[in-house]
C-alpha cells in the first residue's frame, strides 16, 4: 500500500500517543492509597506527587488498559507491529513531526523535575499493573514505559488540535487544492482563513463537535456564588474517553477532574481554590508551504536568495503481517526551515504548525494542577506549551475569566493564509506570537457571566464589555461561526440576572435550538415553501412545521426534523436560500421514506430514534446535536436510529458560595470503568444521562470515606 494511502487510512483515527523509549525511572515502593467511591471514581492519596502519579496510572489501568497500552504502542513506535498497516502510518506520521527527536532534547532542559518525577512515577505505575496482569497486555515489548513515552504523546496530539490533520490529509490528495497566495498591497479583502479546519468544524454530519463552558461570578448569581461548567465534548470511547478522577497528594496536589488515557494530570476541572476547563478553538495555526526544488538536486530548496538542503532521515517501521510475523519498511522523512516536509506527485510542501517542537503542554497542565488562585493560575498560563483551547475559569474568590488561548503566528499581512504560500521567501515564515496579555479575553465582566461553546471568541460576555475583532489581523483566522449552544446560552442568561444553582444546571441540559439557530432557519424555509404534491411530504412538512425546536425524549418531531437538518447541514453548513428548498425537501423525501419503512410512521419519539448504548444497555435519551446537552449522531439500521457517540462526556458543575465553601457535582456518559462489561461501573451512569442528573463529588477524605466502595493499595 503506497503511503498516500495508508494517510487517508489512518488520519480519521491517528488522534494520540507517541513515544520513547528511555533508561530513566524505576519502580520504587510509592506511598499512595486507592479508595473507590460508590460511583467508581478513584481517588488517588499520596504522600507526594510522584506517589499520586503512581497511583493514578495504576487505577486507570485497572478500568482502562486496553486504550492505554494502544497509546502508548504508538509512542514506542510499535503501532506497526500491533495493528498492520494503519499502525505503521501512525509511525511514520510520528517520525515525520520528529517526536522522538524534540522529546529527546528537550525532556530534561524543558521540563521541570518535578514534573519529570512525575512522569516517571506514572510510567512506573503503568509497568508495575503490566506486570501484576501479564495476560493483560496488548504487545510482548510494550514494557517497561518510561516518562519520556507519557509526554512524547502530548507532543503527538497536540498538532491534531491545530488542524495539522487536515492539511496532511489535503497534501496527499490527488491534485493540488490551492492557489499559492501571492502579496497585495493589503490584507483587508481576506476573509479569516478557516479553509484548513472546515473539515474539524462539521464532524458530526452536521452540527460542529466542541464542548461548552461557562463561568458565573457574584455579579450575576442569586446568592453571591461563583460558579462554572466543565463540559467537553469529544469522542465516548478510544483516545479521547474521559476518565474522572481525584488526585491528592501531601505537597498541594489536590485536584478532581478529567483526563485521558495516558495522561498524568487533570486537565480540566477543580482544586479547593479554583476550576476551569477548555473548549475547542480553530484559528488559522497551520500554514502550508510550496517549495521551489532545485532542478539539479532534489533535495535542495531555494529560500531567499540562497538554495539550502533539505534535512534527510531515514526511519525503519515495521508493519504486522502475520500473527507470528511483521515486516521492515523504510521510509525517508524531510525538513525544511519551515518544518516537516512531504513530497507528493504534485509537489513538494512544507508545513509549519504553531507549537512544532514545543514539548511543554504536560508542564503547563501540571502547573494549572497545582495553582491555588488567579495570579498563579495566568503564571501557569503564561508557559504557552498548550498551544489551542479557549480556557474559562473561575475561583473561590469571586473572579472568572474567559481566555481564547491560542499561539497566534505574527504574520506579514498581505497574504491570503487560508492559500498555500511561497517557500522561497522568509516574508512568509513566521516564528513570534501574540503575547497572552494581548488574546481576547475578558477577566471580571460588570455581566457577571463568561462563555465560550466553539463560536466567535468576540461574544465572550453580554453587553459592551466583548474583546473587539477589529483589534486582531484577519492573518489570524480567527473564527466567525456562532454554534446553537452559544446562542441558546445568550438567550438563557441574558434573560436571568439573577442565576441560582438549580437554573445553572437545568441550563446545562436545556433541550432546545435557539430561534436564531441554524436549525430554526431551516424549518422556516420548509414551513414557508409552496407545499409539495407529494403527499408523503406534505405529512412531512405539517409536522417540521408543528416541531417546537426541542429535544425532548417524547418530542415527535424532532426526529424527522433534526435528521433531515443535520443531514442537509452536512452537505451545505450555511444558512439556506430560498432557492435550496429542493435540496431541503429531497433530503426530508429520503429521511420521510426510510422512517416510514422502519416504523410505519413520521412522528416516532424522539427517544425511540436517539439513543445511548454500552454493551448491553440500550436507552432513549434527550439532547441532540449542537444541543446544549450534547449527544452527537452515529447513524445506523440505514439512518433509521441514531446512537451517540460525542458529547455531553465527563461534565462537572461547580460552585463556591459567598463564604467560599464548596460544592460540585458531575457525569460520565457511561461509567468509571469503560471496557470491563462485567464491571458494576460499566455503564452504571447512563441513567444520570437519560434523566439528565448529576452525582455529587466527594472531595474531602471524610465525605469520600462516607461513601466509600473499598480502599486498596497497587501492591495488595
Amino acid at each position: 500500500m503506497s503511503v498516500k494511502k495508508m494517510v487517508l487510512l489512518l488520519l480519521p483515527l491517528m488522534l494520540f500517543g507517541i513515544g520513547i523509549a528511555s533508561t530513566e525511572g524505576s519502580d520504587p515502593s510509592y506511598d499512595v492509597r486507592i479508595l473507590r467511591d460508590t460511583w467508581g471514581v478513584p481517588h488517588i492519596y499520596g504522600k507526594t506527587d510522584a506517589d499520586v502519579g503512581f497511583g493514578l496510572a495504576y487505577a486507570h489501568a485497572e478500568d482502562n488498559f486496553i486504550t492505554i497500552q494502544k497509546s502508548l504502542m504508538t509512542s514506542r513506535g510499535v503501532m506497526g507491529q500491533y495493528s498492520g498497516k494503519s499502525g505503521a502510518m501512525t509511525d511514520y506520521i510520528v517520525g515525520l513531526l520528529n517526536v522522538h527527536g524534540f522529546v529527546e532534547e528537550k525532556y530534561e532542559s524543558d521540563l521541570s523535575h518535578e514534573l519529570r518525577v512525575v512522569l516517571e512515577a506514572y510510567a512506573a505505575g503503568i509497568n508495575h499493573y503490566g506486570n501484576k496482569y501479564p495476560g493483560e497486555l496488548l504487545l510482548d515489548n510494550l514494557l517497561p514505559v518510561t516518562g519520556k513515552d507519557i509526554v512524547a504523546g502530548f507532543v503527538f496530539r497536540a498538532p491534531f488540535f491545530v488542524g495539522l490533520d487536515s492539511a496532511v490529509k489535503e497534501l496527499f490528495g490527488d491534485e493540488r487544492k490551492r492557489e499559492v497566495s501571492q502579496k497585495t498591497a493589503s490584507s483587508d479583502s481576506f476573509l479569516p482563513s478557516e479553509a484548513i479546519h472546515v473539515a474539524h468544524q462539521y464532524l458530526s454530519n452536521g452540527e460542529p463537535m466542541g464542548s461548552n463552558g461557562w463561568a458565573v461570578s457574584p455579579k450575576r448569581s442569586a446568592d453571591g456564588s461563583t460558579m462554572l461548567l466543565v463540559n467537553p465534548h469529544l469522542a465516548w470511547e478510544g483516545p479521547t474517553t474521559w476518565y474522572e478522577v481525584h488526585l491528592h497528594s501531601e505537597e498541594g496536589w489536590n485536584m478532581t477532574g478529567g483526563l485521558f488515557p495516558g495522561t498524568p494530570m487533570v486537565t480540566l476541572g477543580h482544586n479547593e481554590n479554583i476550576a476551569w476547563t477548555h473548549t475547542v478553538n480553530q484559528p488559522d495555526l497551520v500554514d502550508i508551504y510550496v517549495l521551489e526544488i532545485n532542478p539539479e538536486n532534489e533535495n535542495q530548496y531555494r529560500y531567499d536568495d540562497k538554495w539550502l538542503d533539505l534535512e534527510v532521515n531515514e526511519m525503519t517501521i515495521r508493519v504486522k503481517v502475520t500473527e507470528e510475523m511483521s515486516m521492515p519498511v523504510r521510509r525517508t522523512l524531510y525538513t525544511s526551515v519551515h518544518g516537516p516536509v512531504l513530497k507528493t506527485e504534485h509537489g513538494v510542501y512544507a508545513i509549519r504548525y504553531a507549537g512544532w517542537g514545543d514539548i511543554r503542554s504536560a508542564e503547563q497542565w501540571y502547573r494549572m494542577n497545582k495553582a491555588n488562585n488567579l495570579a498563579e493560575f495566568q503564571q501557569a498560563m503564561n508557559i504557552r506549551g498548550i498551544h489551542s483551547f479557549n480556557t474559562i475559569y473561575g475561583d473561590k474568590e469571586g473572579n472568572i475569566w474567559c481566555l481564547y488561548n491560542a499561539l497566534l503566528p505574527i504574520r506579514t499581512e498581505g497574504y491570503d493564509y487560508s492559500q498555500y504560500l511561497r517557500g522561497n521567501i522568509s516574508e512568509t515564515m513566521w516564528n513570534e506570537f501574540i503575547p497572552l496579555n494581548e488574546l481576547p479575553q475578558v477577566l471580571n465582566p460588570d455581566s457577571g457571566y463568561v462563555q465560550n461553546n466553539n463560536s466567535d471568541p468576540f461574544l465572550m460576555t453580554l453587553g459592551d464589555e466583548n474583546p473587539k475583532r477589529d483589534n486582531y489581523s484577519s492573518t489570524h483566522g480567527i473564527e466567525t461561526r456562532v454554534t446553537n449552544r452559544t446562542l441558546r446560552a445568550r438567550e438563557l442568561f441574558s434573560a436571568d440576572t439573577s442565576v441560582t444553582w438549580n437554573e445553572f444546571q437545568a441550563y446545562k441540559f436545556d433541550l432546545y435550538y435557539s430561534k436564531d439557530s441554524l436549525a430554526a432557519h431551516a424549518q422556516q424555509v420548509i414551513v414557508d415553501a409552496p407545499l409539495p404534491e407529494n403527499v408523503l411530504l406534505q405529512d412531512a412538512v405539517k409536522l417540521i412545521k408543528k416541531w417546537d425546536l426541542s429535544t425532548f425524549p417524547k418530542n415527535t418531531s424532532a426526529a424527522l426534523a433534526i435528521t433531515t437538518i443535520n443531514e442537509s447541514i452536512s452537505k451545505k453548513p450555511e444558512p439556506w436560500a430560498k432557492e435550496d428548498i429542493a435540496e431541503l425537501l429531497n433530503q426530508l423525501e429520503l429521511v420521510a421514506t426510510r422512517f416510514m419503512e422502519k416504523y410505519g410512521r413520521l412522528d416516532i419519539p424522539w427517544d425511540t430514534f436517539n439513543r445511548i448504548q454500552k454493551g448491553s444497555v440500550d436507552v432513549g435519551i434527550g439532547g441532540g446535536p449542537d444541543i446544549l446537552h450534547t449527544v452527537s449522531p452515529r447513524y445506523i439500521e440505514d439512518g433509521t436510529r441514531s446512537v451517540g457517540r460525542s458529547g455531553d462526556g465527563y461534565t462537572a458543575l461547580i460552585q463556591w458560595d459567598k463564604n467560599g465553601k464548596l460544592r460540585s457535582r458531575s457525569l460520565h456518559q457511561y461509567g468509571s470503568a469503560t471496557i470491563d462489561e462485567k464491571d458494576p461501573h460499566y455503564a452504571d451512569q447512563i441513567e444520570l444521562m437519560r434523566t439528565r442528573t448529576t452525582k455529587p463529588v466527594w472531595f474531602t477524605e471524610k465525605e469520600i470515606r462516607a461513601n466509600l466502595e473499598r480502599e486498596y493499595t497497587p501492591y495488595d
